[in-house]
């Protein structure tokens, strides 16, 4: 059997199911000379102080990378640090700092990806 301490996080990460209405996508750019400068990548999962993007780009542990996330919530801003890497998989980050004038819709991101995915919308019969 294997058995796992307390979590290292401050706060619990939400899972991101690939429903339309929860599917989060990130716009990011890098300084690090290892793999592109940017790229855009689906978020897995996502809490108000780190992430997980599905990405084959290769980063180190402690890279800064400068992300943009594409919302309906409006636009975040943020800067993260690289702290896992699962090669061929994705990126684990810590996020360092946001604005403050983006932190608002980064919260009202995190409430709408706690609520269950809504029913698409029945579109009226053309006449």
């Amino acid at each position: 059997m294997i058995t796992t301490g307390p979590s290292r996080r401050r706060t619990s990460r939400i899972l991101i199911s690939n429903d339309v209405w929860h599917d989060v996508w990130v716009y990011w750019e890098s300084q690090s000379p290892l793999g592109p400068p940017r790229d855009i990548s689906r978020v897995k999962d996502l809490s108000p102080s780190g992430l997980f993007i599905e990405t084959r780009a290769r980063k180190r542990e402690g890279d800064l990378l400068d992300l943009h996330f594409l919302v309906q919530e409006g636009q975040i801003r943020a800067e993260a640090i690289v702290r896992h890497t699962s090669s061929g998989h994705g990126l684990g980050m810590k996020i360092k700092s946001i604005t403050s004038q983006d932190a608002p819709h980064l919260h009202k991101l995190l409430m709408r990806l706690r609520e269950p995915a809504r029913p698409a919308q029945k579109q009226p019969a053309q006449s």
